[in-house]
Parts: structure tokens; sequence; C-alpha cells
């Protein structure tokens, strides 16, 4: 896989977390809540840079994914 450019991952990840604002049950939320927490907001400790190979966490490879299949 290719790398995902850290401008739209980081447009992903806003995307993701707009839609799943407020949607306590949900993992999605749930995940984001806990990246966005223990990375108290600094994007270079967000789980989008945790891979050798810059892609993002497991819901910005999905909508990339998706986004780049349309």
């Amino acid at each position: 896989m290719d790398a995902i450019p850290r401008e739209v991952a980081l447009q992903l990840c806003a995307e993701i977390r707009q839609e799943n604002r407020g949607k306590w049950y949900s993992f999605a939320h749930l995940q984001c809540w806990g990246c966005m927490t223990f990375a108290k907001g600094n994007p270079d400790k967000m789980c989008l840079n945790s891979q050798e190979v810059y892609r993002g966490c497991n819901l910005i490879n999905k909508r990339y994914t998706q986004r780049s299949g349309d």
C-alpha cells in the first residue's frame, strides 16, 4: 500500500471524528476519542503516525481506500 499524504490523512481524520461526534456507543467514536485524548491533540502522537509506512489508523485507511476506488 502506498503512503497517504499527511494533509489528506489529517483531513480524513477530522471528517471521521466529526461524523462520530456524539456517538459514544460506537467503536469509531471510542477509537477517535482515545486517540485524541492520549495524543492531546498533537498530530505527531496520533494513531495516524503510528506505522513505519505512513498510512493512518484503520478508519483513515478504509476511508482513503474507498475514495481512491471511486
